[in-house]
């Protein structure tokens, strides 16, 4: 398996980002390689927590974590980033980036229809949508631009320790 990768996984709130990243990691360390996740939730109370919603300030969430997921991969780390990263552009500047850096990126897409993410909704986040406690939410009423060729696009159906069997033969 080749190492200094990184994983971005990208789809909106509730698209089981998080679940398949614990398991692709799972199954990267069963492999025998090094695995880390940097998790946008994580990553948004400690690193990012000086950033807000505004379209700028997501364009710099996004360019931190490809940052330190570049830092990571260098050290010979498989780094698996499940984050919305909601714009084309701030991916495709952390594409470039990881490049110019020597890193392989693999953009992975949960294509993940909104109504289902919404009956998931594990953090209750969809329901303060609803009631107006929370504006500009990606999907919702702030957009979500799909990945035009990602490497990998996943759909609703298969269980994620099948997308992470799928994904772990994409990396070796």
């Amino acid at each position: 398996m080749s190492t200094a990768t990184t994983v971005w996984i990208t789809g909106l709130s509730g698209s089981g980002k998080t679940t398949l990243a614990g398991e692709l990691v799972r199954l990267i360390e069963t492999d025998g390689a090094s695995a880390c996740i940097l998790d946008g939730d994580d990553l948004r109370k400690g690193l990012n927590s000086d950033l807000g919603f505004s379209r700028e300030d997501r364009a710099e969430n996004v360019r931190r974590v490809g940052e330190v997921a570049i830092l990571l991969a260098r050290l010979g780390n498989v780094v698996v980033v499940p984050v919305i990263s909601p714009y084309c552009a701030d991916r495709d500047l952390v594409r470039a980036r990881h490049l110019d850096a020597g890193v392989r990126f693999i953009e992975v897409h949960l294509d993940v229809p909104l109504e289902i993410c919404e009956q998931r909704d594990p953090k209750g986040l969809y329901a303060k949508v609803r009631a107006g406690q929370i504006a500009h939410f990606t999907g919702v009423d702030d957009p979500y631009e799909a990945p035009t060729t990602p490497e990998l696009r996943l759909s609703p159906g298969a269980a994620a320790a099948q997308d992470a069997q799928t994904l772990l033969a994409l990396l070796r």
